[in-house]
């Protein structure tokens, strides 16, 4: 996949990603990088100056709860003795999600510079970012990003003369889906099985090692050097209110032109599915999953309505979560795309809460048992069974995650399931199906 299109662009502002050496630092300094972390510490600009003015942005979360940002950063303990951490979730795993890697391949600076900044706002002194385990080459692309800029003292000790000190490390995580969860992300860094911790305590208070600890995603991190150069409200304005800002969307599945779009907040779907050159072949728009695999599906003549913005997916009852956009065209069965969702959720439960880790299991092999033809009547009552007795009992939100789609699925196109049921087919014809049904090409 590769960044290919934006409208008023924030972190890919002035990219040239067919450019090999654009990652370079010398390439982010040419553009204006790490001038406002310079300015912070040479004007030794009060923390609390820099939280109120990530408030103002309304930079809410871009890894999928959609939490402001200004706002967590506000629940760190700055006058806590010792260590405290900041981290980066780059665990990125979740099937359709692929902006992150791109950030890290065409931007690792900005990212970098926007911990730097964060640790000097919430008052941390080390951070880390935890890199998904089945991105090898942007993994060692960051570790070079990191020693130039640890050559160039902006990262290490009294960073640019000053008495602020920040040390960065990558650490390279296994490839568990569950990791990108941010309590097992820290159990992980920590020498542990990425397994969920309970909350609270929460991490601001007791996150990794014990220590206060923030958490935000990569796009996150990488916003912060240009809402600080453009002003909190200028952000905002490039959004619509309560959705401050640009934001990548990687779109999958069943357009022209799949990749990572970075358009505001408040996009149209329809401009979207435009600026990707439509629907492949000529076909009808059947189903979008508009956050991730995890997010509810929505039909076609619902999302044709929607705007891409955290309040608009909400109300159309789905999740904007990541902005990983699955486009599915009328070739895809539902039941084998569903069953194909399902069989990754009962893979990577880490199999701590019995519901996840039973429940995700039966609803694959039900789900299995309908898709090849041995349905029995009471089976999408006893999917929707299984998906509400899993949703709200486990301590993440992965059990939510394998529910969620499920439950969407089958409400929005049971007559699809129903037609497995009963004639022990596919209601479309098996010569038109796309062989991926939507979650292949272009999908983590």
């Amino acid at each position: 996949m590769a960044i290919l299109g934006t409208i008023n662009p924030v972190i890919m502002a002035g990219l040239d990603t067919g450019n090999a050496d654009n990652w370079r630092l010398s390439a982010y300094l040419a553009r204006g990088g790490y001038a406002r972390l310079k300015k912070i510490l040479a004007e030794k600009i009060p923390p609390e100056q820099i939280i109120a003015e990530i408030k103002a942005s309304v930079l809410r979360g871009r890894g999928g709860a959609g939490f402001p940002t200004g706002l967590k950063w506000s629940f760190m303990p700055r006058s806590f003795p010792g260590d405290k951490y900041v981290v980066c979730n780059t665990d990125e795993g979740e099937p359709g999600t692929f902006k992150d890697r791109d950030i890290l391949r065409f931007n690792p600076h900005a990212v970098i510079e926007g911990m730097a900044i964060g640790a000097y706002a919430i008052g941390a002194n080390r951070g880390y970012n935890y890199i998904h385990g089945e991105i090898w080459e942007v993994y060692k692309q960051f570790e070079e990003a990191l020693a130039e800029a640890r050559a160039a003292g902006l990262i290490g000790q009294n960073i640019q003369g000053s008495s602020f000190g920040f040390e960065l490390f990558a650490h390279h995580g296994y490839g568990a889906y569950i990791c990108g969860e941010e309590t097992a992300l820290l159990e992980s860094i920590e020498g542990k099985k990425g397994q969920p911790r309970f909350k609270p305590p929460f991490p601001a208070s007791f996150g990794l090692y014990g220590k206060p600890t923030t958490i935000n995603n990569t796009e996150t991190f990488a916003s912060i050097p240009f809402i600080l150069n453009m002003g909190g409200e200028a952000f905002l304005n490039l959004g619509k209110p309560n959705n401050g800002g640009c934001k990548l969307f990687s779109v999958s599945g069943h357009v022209n032109r799949p990749g990572n779009y970075e358009i505001p907040l408040g996009t149209p779907f329809a401009k979207l599915l435009e600026l990707c050159g439509g629907i492949r072949g000529g076909r009808k728009l059947k189903a979008v999953i508009p956050g991730g695999s995890s997010s509810p599906v929505l039909p076609a003549d619902i999302i044709m309505d929607c705007t891409l913005d955290y309040d608009s997916i909400s109300k159309a009852g789905s999740m904007l979560g990541s902005g990983a956009v699955i486009v599915m065209d009328e070739t895809v069965c539902m039941v084998k795309a569903l069953e194909r969702l399902s069989f990754f959720y009962h893979e990577e439960s880490c199999g701590q809460c019995t519901p996840c880790r039973e429940g995700t299991g039966w609803l694959y092999q039900v789900l299995k048992r309908l898709e090849n033809g041995a349905g029995r009547p009471d089976d999408l009552d006893l999917l929707l069974g299984v998906a509400g007795n899993i949703a709200g009992r486990t301590i993440c939100a992965l059990g939510d995650a394998a529910a969620m789609p499920v439950q969407s699925f089958v409400k929005h196109f049971r007559d699809e399931f129903l037609y497995h049921i009963e004639h022990k087919t596919c209601l479309v014809p098996k010569d038109v199906q796309w062989a991926g049904s939507g979650f292949h090409e272009g999908a983590a």
